[in-house]
């Protein structure tokens, strides 16, 4: 058992009756009453965020979980297949496990997440930054860049991503997994 103070994110821990993954977490010490932890927790199996407020010195119950590599391979009408770096075995995930899935491209490496006791599956961690080339998107153009003007843009995983006008079909831009926001055009 750990306590409040003990927590930080990406820490898994039992709660409600579900696995929940701590993505934000602030210790709070007011001038008046006793100190707490506010934080947003994630559910690993229904994806659901919530608020939630420990009193400090809580007790909380953490679930020991293992990180392996895997490289995705392609994703079929089953869910998303991916093979171990290690053992070479394939496995199969659904799309539920995975956030901003769209940004997954073929040979991309990732992480997944098991609860080390039961050896499941929790949730799919993509790199930060992914480096995908635009398929598709329209010329912008000249003369409307008053504003930080953007444009949408189709990218060679599949997902949508807003471009500013200067980037055209071809490019290859730098996008982050977690917001899905364009970052930069890369040079290959």
């Amino acid at each position: 058992m750990a306590s409040t103070s003990d927590i930080k994110n990406g820490l898994c821990m039992n709660y409600s009756n579900d696995v929940f993954k701590v993505v934000e977490f602030l210790h709070v010490k007011p001038g008046k009453g006793p100190a707490f932890v506010r934080t947003k927790l994630k559910s690993l199996t229904t994806g659901k965020v919530v608020d939630n407020t420990f009193p400090a010195g809580h007790k909380i119950d953490v679930v020991r979980v293992e990180r392996k590599k895997f490289q995705f391979l392609y994703k079929d009408d089953s869910g998303f297949n991916f093979m171990d770096n290690e053992t070479y075995d394939q496995i199969n995930l659904q799309e539920s496990l995975i956030d901003n899935s769209q940004f997954l491209k073929e040979g991309e490496n990732i992480e997944v997440l098991f609860h080390a006791d039961k050896n499941l599956p929790l949730t799919v961690d993509l790199p930060q930054y992914v480096k995908l080339k635009i398929t598709y998107t329209e010329p912008g153009e000249k003369g409307n860049t008053a504003n930080n003007a953007t444009k949408p843009a189709t990218v060679e995983s599949g997902g949508t991503v807003k471009v500013p006008l200067f980037v055209n079909e071809g490019d290859t831009i730098k996008v982050e997994t977690a917001t899905g926001n364009y970052m930069e055009r890369v040079k290959i």
